[in-house]
C-alpha cells in the first residue's frame, strides 16, 4: 500500500488555489473559445504590421493580448495536470493548451520578420507619431538585434507551428518519468523503530539518500538506478531527439551551434559560459575537501555514491515542519523591506502554496502564475531543512514576478532564467543569514551550515557539471557522432569522476543524466551556477548596507526584462562579466565548508 496521499486527501488550506484562475473548467472552456478568435484577429493583420504607427501599436497590443490570455489558460491546464499526472482529463487540458499556445505563436510570428524591415530611424519617426510606441523601444531594440538569425515570415510561421512537435521529446520524457514509472519499496533500521516500507518517489528520492543506515540508502541508490536501467534506451532516444532538434532549429537560424543560439535569445555572450567552467573547474578542491569531509565523517574507506547527499552532520538536522518554515522564511526576507516581507506573507495566507506530495503529483518544485494571476508554487514539502530553503528559493520567483507585474506592461514581465535565478538564490542566502544569526538549536544551526553548503555544492558545482554534459552532448551531435545511451553514459560517467575524484564512480551514477528532466530546455542549467553567484554577492551587500542595497535590488527586481540579463544584474550591483561574483561564490563555500568542519571537530 502507497504511503503517499491522494490529491482528495490533502487539507485545502494546503493546495494551491487555482479556482482563482477560473472558478470551474468551464470557465476555462470560455476563456479558450475567447482566445481561438484572437488567434484569427491576430493573423489577420499580417502583412499590415509597419504600413503605420498606428497600424503598429495595433498589432502590439493584439499581440500582447492574446499571449496573456493564452499563457493565462496554458498555465491552468498545465498545473491542474501537475497536481496528478495520471490524470487522462487533465492532460488532455494541458495538450490543449499548448496547442492553442503554438497557434497563437504561429498568428504572430509575421510580427518579428516585418518589424525587421524598419531601420532603427524608422522606429523612432512612427514614435514621434504614435507615442505609445515608445513602450516596446526595448522589444523594437532586441528584435533588431536579432535579425540576422529571424528567417522569412513563412518559415517563422512554420517553426511557430512545430512548437509542439519539438517540445515533444521532453513531453514524453516527463510522462515517463513521473507517470508511468514506479519505483520499489524499501525498509530496514533506517525507517527507526517503523515496519512499514516507504515507497521511492521522485520527489523523495534524495531525501531518502540523507537517512543514516549506510545499508538502507545503498538500497534506495540501487532500486532507483535500476529503475531507470530499465528504461535507458527509451530515455536515450528521447534526450538524442531533444538535443536534435536543438541543433536543427539553431541551424535554421543560421547559429553555427546549438549552445549559440540559446545564449543569444538573452544576449548572453558565450565568455560567461565559458568562464563560469573554467572557474569551477580551477577550484575542484573545494568539492573534494567536501567529499573527503563526507567520507571521514561517515568514518568509511571509500566514498560511494550511496554517500554523497549524507550530511556532514550525520542526520538533516530537526524536522521543520511547514508552519515553522514559513515562519523563519518571512523573517528572514524582513531584510528586503516591510513591503516585501508583507506581500510574501500574504501569499503564504491566500494559497500560493501547493504543499505536499501526492500520488501522481509531478515531481520537484516551482513557481508558475502569468501575468493576469497571482503566483503559484508547487512544492513536495518532506519536513526538512532542505524543503524550508526549496520554498524560500520558490518564493524568490513569485515575488520577482508580483514587483515585475507591478512596474512592467506585459511585454516586459517575463524575465530571463539568467536574472530569475538571483532572485531565488538571494531569498536562500538571507534565509542561512537569518538563521546562523537568531537559531539557537546547535543541531538546528549545524544543519542549516550544511545546507547552505549542499545548496552551493549542488547549485554551482553540479549544475556546472551539468552545463559540461549538456555543451559535449550537443557538440557530439554537431560533430556527427551518435549519442547512444552508452556514448552518454561514458561522458556522464568521466564528468562526475573529475568532479568527485574521492568518491567511487560506479555503472549506476553514470545513469544520472536520465533522471534530470532540465536537460530536455536545454543550457538552462548554468544560469542556476552564475545565478548563485550573483545572488551571493547582491546578499552579502544587502547584509552588510541593509536599506540602500535592499533598494537597489528591489529596483532590479521590479525591471522585468525591460534591459538585458547583463544590464540588470548591474542595477543590483553586480558585474557577471568578471569571474568575480563565481570566485567569490566559491571562496564563501571553501570558507563555510571550513567553519562547520572546526565546529564538527
Amino acid at each position: 500500500m502507497s504511503s503517499v496521499p491522494t490529491r482528495d486527501e490533502l487539507e485545502t488550506a494546503h493546495t494551491w488555489d487555482l479556482e482563482s484562475i477560473y472558478a470551474t473548467d468551464e470557465d476555462w472552456e470560455a476563456a479558450y473559445e475567447a482566445a481561438t478568435d484572437l488567434v484569427e484577429e491576430m493573423a489577420s493583420y499580417e502583412g499590415q504590421a509597419t504600413e503605420d504607427a498606428a497600424t503598429l501599436l495595433e498589432v502590439l497590443e493584439l499581440r500582447d493580448r492574446l499571449l496573456r490570455e493564452v499563457s493565462t489558460i496554458g498555465s491552468y491546464a498545465r498545473m491542474r495536470s501537475d497536481e496528478d499526472t495520471t490524470n487522462q482529463e487533465y492532460q488532455a487540458l494541458s495538450a490543449r493548451g499548448q496547442s492553442l499556445a503554438s497557434e497563437a505563436q504561429a498568428a504572430a510570428s509575421f510580427i518579428e520578420p516585418e518589424l525587421q524591415t524598419l531601420t532603427r530611424e524608422a522606429f523612432e519617426s512612427m514614435v514621434e507619431r504614435e507615442s505609445s510606441l515608445e513602450t516596446y523601444d526595448h522589444y523594437v531594440d532586441d528584435v533588431l538585434r536579432k535579425k540576422p538569425h529571424t528567417r522569412s515570415t513563412e518559415v517563422e510561421s512554420l517553426l511557430a507551428e512545430l512548437g509542439e512537435v519539438t517540445g515533444s521529446p521532453g513531453e514524453v520524457y516527463g510522462m515517463l518519468s513521473n507517470a508511468d514509472m514506479t519505483f520499489p519499496t524499501v525498509e530496514g533500521p533506517a525507517l527507526e523503530g517503523s515496519e512499514e516500507a516507504i515507497e521511492i518517489t521522485q520527489s523523495n528520492f534524495v531525501n531518502l539518500l540523507r537517512r543514516p543506515d549506510r545499508d538502507f540508502r545503498q538500497r534506495v541508490y540501487e532500486g532507483y538506478f535500476d529503475e531507470w536501467e530499465a528504461v535507458r534506451n527509451t530515455v536515450a532516444s528521447a534526450y538524442k531527439n531533444s538535443v536534435k532538434t536543438d541543433v536543427k532549429l539553431a541551424q535554421a537560424r543560421h547559429y553555427d551551434t546549438a549552445r549559440e543560439a540559446a545564449l543569444d535569445g538573452p544576449n548572453v555572450p558565450i565568455e560567461v559560459y565559458d568562464n563560469l567552467v573554467e572557474s569551477v573547474n580551477d577550484n575542484l578542491e573545494h568539492l573534494h575537501r567536501h567529499a573527503e569531509l563526507k567520507r571521514e565523517a561517515l568514518d568509511v574507506d571509500e566514498l560511494r555514491m550511496w554517500d554523497l547527499y549524507m550530511p556532514l552532520t550525520g542526520d538533516g538536522g530537526p524536522d521543520v515542519e511547514y508552519d515553522e518554515a514559513t515562519d523563519h522564511v518571512v523573517e528572514a526576507v524582513g531584510a528586503l523591506g516591510s513591503e516585501y516581507q508583507s506581500r510574501v506573507a500574504e501569499g503564504l495566507e491566500s494559497r500560493w502554496v501547493d504543499v505536499y506530495e501526492n500520488e501522481g503529483k509531478r515531481s520537484g518544485a516551482y513557481s508558475g502564475g502569468t501575468y493576469d494571476t497571482q503566483p503559484f508554487i508547487l512544492l513536495n514539502y518532506q519536513d526538512d531543512v532542505a524543503s524550508m530553503y526549496t520554498l524560500a528559493h520558490e518564493l524568490g520567483h513569485s515575488m520577482h514576478s508580483e514587483l515585475t507585474t507591478d512596474e512592467q506592461p506585459y511585454i516586459y514581465s517575463n524575465y530571463e532564467i539568467f536574472v530569475a535565478e538571483v532572485a531565488s538564490t538571494v531569498n536562500e542566502a538571507l534565509l542561512t543569514h537569518h538563521l546562523l544569526e537568531t537559531v539557537e538549536d546547535p543541531n538546528l544551526r549545524k544543519a542549516v551550515l550544511n545546507e547552505f553548503l549542499e545548496r552551493v555544492r549542488s547549485t554551482l558545482y553540479r549544475q556546472t557539471l551539468f552545463a559540461e554534459f549538456e555543451h559535449e552532448a550537443h557538440a557530439l551531435e554537431e560533430g556527427g557522432e551518435p549519442l547512444t545511451a552508452d556514448r552518454l553514459d561514458d561522458l556522464y560517467g568521466g564528468l562526475k569522476g573529475r568532479y568527485y575524484e574521492p568518491a567511487v564512480v560506479d555503472d549506476r551514477i553514470a545513469r544520472e543524466w536520465m533522471r534530470i528532466p532540465h536537460f530536455y530546455r536545454a543550457f538552462y542549467v548554468y544560469q542556476y551556477a552564475t545565478g548563485i553567484s550573483a545572488a551571493l554577492a547582491i546578499a552579502d551587500d544587502i547584509i552588510e548596507r541593509g536599506e540602500p542595497a535592499a533598494a537597489d535590488y528591489r529596483a532590479f527586481l521590479e525591471r522585468g526584462s525591460r534591459e538585458y540579463p547583463l544590464e540588470l544584474l548591474r542595477i543590483a550591483g553586480v558585474d557577471m562579466r568578471s569571474g568575480a561574483p563565481i570566485d567569490r561564490a566559491l571562496s564563501t563555500y571553501r570558507d563555510r565548508l571550513e567553519e562547520l568542519a572546526d565546529l564538527l571537530e
